[in-house]
């Protein structure tokens, strides 16, 4: 089936003044790659058992938004300098970030057992409403702190990226939607009737999950109504931004931020 020629933004083609202010949110991420201390770490109970969160928080007192940030299929611990340099970013933009580790002790138990591409695959294909469910079970818990302004948005990376997506059809409540170099679970995408507004970054030589997602997953999105932009990276491949110091990984934090401080104001 061909794909809907859907408008993009390259960077390599944005007007000079948001270029400008883009590279100086850039900048400030470079400058500061790991400034984000956690809080604190805490569970959040669930059907399947607990859900692990480490939460960094933004400086004052008032009530905040909050991003709830997907890791990939290979968990945390691996990436967890590239979710942190999110977490600095958006802290620093008044906006609280959790860091949400989704897998339960089912998928630990599985994971352990597959040693292929295929099997994992058809694991995570079976598993995500259960995510799902569990990401709704977190949001559930962020927007009851007393220090929560009710407005909440998802950052997902690659898995996560799915993940974060089939959470936001299912659950009202997620506010924005950041997706990055992923798309809409194959069957999930025929029942969407609801997205909030989306950004989705990609990178045009990925070949872990296709720009084509990407793109279907931003059509998907304005053919139930929400705003949606896709921002692609010629030349980038899959995760193009957990590299400490290529400017693409500025860009990219750099605009998601600047998505979620529009979509989830700060008071």
């Amino acid at each position: 089936m061909s794909m809907p020629d859907i408008p993009s933004i390259s960077i390599a083609t944005l007007p000079v003044t948001r270029r400008i202010v883009l590279s100086g949110l850039a900048l400030l991420v470079a400058a500061h790659p790991l400034r984000a201390e956690p809080a604190e770490q805490f569970n959040v109970e669930s059907a399947e058992g607990p859900i692990a969160l480490t939460r960094y928080a933004a400086s004052g007192t008032a009530k905040r938004p909050s991003v709830l940030v997907l890791h990939g299929a290979r968990g945390v611990e691996l990436r967890q300098r590239a979710y942190e340099r999110y977490a600095n970013a958006l802290t620093e933009a008044g906006i609280d970030t959790y860091l949400v580790r989704y897998y339960s002790p089912v998928d630990e138990q599985a994971l352990a057992k597959i040693s292929t591409r295929e099997a994992r695959i058809a694991h995570q294909d079976a598993r995500f409403a259960a995510w799902a469910e569990r990401v709704s079970s977190v949001i559930s818990a962020v927007l009851a702190r007393p220090d929560s302004s009710g407005r909440l948005g998802l950052v997902g990376f690659s898995l996560g990226g799915f993940v974060a997506a089939a959470t936001a059809v299912r659950d009202e409540r997620v506010a924005a939607l950041a997706v990055l170099y992923a798309g809409m679970p194959d069957q999930i995408a025929p029942g969407v009737k609801h997205l909030p507004p989306l950004i989705e970054l990609h990178g045009d030589a990925d070949r872990n999950v296709p720009l084509a997602r990407g793109k279907a997953l931003v059509e998907l999105a304005k053919a139930v109504g929400a705003p949606a932009e896709l921002v692609t990276y010629p030349g980038k491949a899959h995760g193009f931004d957990f590299a400490d110091n290529d400017p693409a990984t500025g860009d990219a934090v750099a605009r998601v931020v600047s998505f979620f401080r529009e979509r989830l104001p700060t008071a």
